[in-house]
């Protein structure tokens, strides 16, 4: 069945919800709204409406009063709302500073989706020669993006950012018929665009587990390396397949939060502060 209902939608998050949780708790979320469906408009919602009901806890962060979802009846309230999309910080509402480093890899398009399986290994090749435990997900739409975990209090994002510099540098460098660090479009010629500015305060990911606001049903569903090839088809990771695939092979995010790679992190820092 290829047409997706709004209950195949509650019944989803209500099955993910366990593996769901851990990603947004103590997060200022946003959510994109589909009020009529995926095939029609949506918004953004970064506020908590006026007719919120009562249990729905939130996080004031200067500028806007952003819903704090860690339970199943603001889970469901939004889901009914037809949130199809929940984006979240790096950080906590405990924190200024990033409980991961997420590094977004996007080709050019949907055809190009092993452009990022290629980007995603060379990679990872580089963090296991530092000595860094990475996670890959499927962003749901077109791309991969690959998640490093940090005690909440570890760095600061102008650290995170020296270290998402260096990664982007090298990358550009060792293969520059594959990555771009372009921001306009028109520029990047057909290649995969490494976003390491979108890592910083005030900026969101989608969210493990999400669906993405397409007809497909799509999921940001976190893999294991070993799934990170040729053979890899995100159209396969929908609300029809991600539950049962979690209960037969488990969820590859399992250990994220008690896996921080602040170590290796630090050991290199200090490398990049002698250079400098």
């Amino acid at each position: 069945k290829n047409k997706k209902t709004k209950e195949d939608f509650i019944q989803y998050m209500i099955e993910v919800s366990d593996y769901l949780f851990p990603f947004l708790k103590s997060r200022a979320v946003t959510v994109i709204r589909y009020p009529h469906g995926s095939r029609s408009e949506s918004f953004f919602q970064k506020n908590k409406p006026d007719y919120a009901p009562d249990f729905v806890q939130s996080f004031f962060d200067g500028s806007h009063e952003h819903i704090v979802c860690e339970d199943m009846s603001t889970l469901l309230w939004l889901a009914n709302q037809l949130a199809l999309e929940f984006h979240v910080p790096f950080q906590t509402i405990k924190s200024r500073r990033p409980a991961e480093i997420v590094i977004d890899l996007d080709p050019p398009s949907r055809d190009d989706f092993l452009m990022a399986v290629q980007a995603a290994n060379e990679l990872k090749r580089l963090f296991d020669s530092f000595g860094i435990t990475s996670y890959p997900k499927l962003s749901g739409n077109k791309g991969i993006q690959l998640y490093i975990p940090l005690s909440p209090e570890a760095f600061t994002y102008e650290e995170t950012r020296q270290f998402t510099q260096l990664i982007a540098a090298y990358c550009t460098n060792a293969f520059p018929e594959l990555f771009t660090t372009e921001r306009l479009i028109k520029n990047r010629h057909g290649k995969l665009y490494l976003d390491y500015l979108q890592h910083a305060e005030g900026k969101t990911i989608i969210c493990p587990y999400s669906t993405r606001g397409n007809e497909l049903g799509t999921v940001a569903a976190p893999l294991y390396w070993h799934e990170v090839q040729t053979s890899l088809t995100p159209a396969l990771f929908t609300i029809d397949t991600v539950v049962d695939r979690i209960k037969k092979q488990g969820c590859p995010f399992y250990d994220f939060y008690r896996n921080p790679q602040d170590e290796p992190l630090s050991a290199i820092l200090h490398q990049l502060k002698k250079k400098n």
